[in-house]
């Protein structure tokens, strides 16, 4: 099974993929997995992220029930169609659309092939597709919130403080004024010479003919007040950023503190976003490859497993070093205030799955000894009865 599903992440490019879909959902709120199965093109699953705009869902009592994948066609002339892929327990259906109306799958070519099929037992049917969202909508039941709703404004703020920096900066330029008698000319003819655009970029003025004027070349050089754009841009970019991520994530040092327990609280806002994304992957990613294994099964007309599972590890991120970690929680064992499997779970937390835990454990205690054994049992026979006389 392993190997099995080595292959479909190899044939799916399966990282490139997650990538994508973690940043589509994330700017756009919600997405969609569909698992189809194509012979001709791979003999194993087939992977494909929807973004939240190409996704609907039929809700029934809080659960998703149905998910429609949108995917637009060109038909005969350049029509336009919408293909609509739908998918539910045990079964995906098609249907496909002009101006809104439903026409037959005919109208398009390569698409008579299409037909409804149906998968799985009753006992154990399973959709095609995984849903991903990380932030619940308030307003759409089903749907995902993006990461930047009700930060439009913020981003637009920020947009117009670099923008006004940038228009400063190029109003700002030097300017080089220089007397028309003080033009170089050409000294056979007396005319001015052809200006290089690249390092003779000056303004020609009219020479001063009063008594004591003194012509000269001028430059000048406009005033820009820096201070108060970078204060600008630093309120506008760490109000897009409030509630996100920290700027210091970014290597950004809005607020000029260098101390260490200054670093750390501010990467808490990473953190508290970065938890709540890992623990929505952990599970729909569990559930994606179990489908894609059950599905390979499928194709292959062969039994489903019953000991299908996937475990979904993420490393730490911003914890103290594991030479820090190994100390402090030596010292916690050590003193007796924590146990082998809470000082295990402490010291390796995601980056270790829940089986290996367990084994490191047991190899602990064997090393310390600490085997466990059942104990032994007691005979009771003859200890009451056939054992004793009258003077005894």
């Amino acid at each position: 099974m392993i190997q099995h599903q080595s292959e479909i992440e190899r044939e799916n490019q399966f990282k490139k993929l997650l990538d994508r879909a973690l940043k589509e959902t994330l700017y756009i709120g919600d997405g969609a997995f569909k698992i189809s199965v194509d012979p001709e093109l791979s003999d194993y699953p087939i992977l494909e992220f929807f973004p939240g705009d190409r996704v609907d869902y039929t809700m029934q009592r809080g659960r998703v029930k149905e998910i429609i994948f949108k995917s637009p066609m060109k038909g005969a002339k350049g029509a336009k169609y919408e293909l609509r892929e739908i998918y539910g327990l045990g079964y995906v259906h098609y249907e496909l659309y002009r101006d809104g109306n439903q026409v037959e799958m005919t109208e398009v070519d390569g698409l008579e092939s299409l037909f409804p099929i149906e998968f799985g037992s009753k006992a154990d049917r399973y959709m095609l597709a995984v849903p991903v969202r990380f932030f619940p909508s308030g307003r759409w039941e089903g749907r995902g919130q993006s990461i930047f709703d009700r930060k439009i404004e913020n981003f637009d703020s920020l947009d117009e403080a670099w923008s006004q920096w940038m228009d400063a900066l190029r109003a700002g330029r030097t300017k080089t004024y220089i007397p028309d008698k003080l033009i170089p000319r050409d000294p056979d003819t007396g005319m001015p010479r052809r200006p290089n655009a690249f390092d003779d970029r000056f303004t020609v003025t009219q020479s001063d003919m009063a008594q004591g004027a003194e012509n000269k070349i001028q430059t000048e050089q406009p005033s820009i007040p820096h201070d108060s754009y970078i204060a600008t841009y630093s309120t506008a970019l760490d109000q897009c950023l409030q509630g996100l991520i920290s700027p210091s994530t970014l290597g950004i040092d809005l607020k000029k503190l260098d101390n260490a327990d200054a670093q750390r609280e501010k990467e808490k806002v990473t953190l508290y976003t970065r938890n709540s994304i890992v623990e929505s992957l952990q599970e729909d990613l569990k559930l994606l490859v179990g489908i894609a294994v059950k599905a390979y099964y499928t194709m292959q007309n062969q039994p489903v497993p019953d000991d299908i599972g996937a475990d979904v590890t993420f490393g730490d991120y911003a914890n103290p070093s594991f030479e820090s970690q190994v100390e402090t929680i030596g010292k916690a064992k050590a003193q007796g205030i924590m146990s082998t499997e809470a000082s295990v779970d402490e010291l390796y937390g995601d980056t270790r799955d829940e089986d290996w835990k367990k084994k490191e454990v047991a190899r602990i205690r064997a090393e310390q000894g600490l085997v466990d054994a059942e104990e032994p049992a007691v005979n009771m026979d003859g200890l009451f009865g056939g054992g004793f006389n009258g003077n005894g």
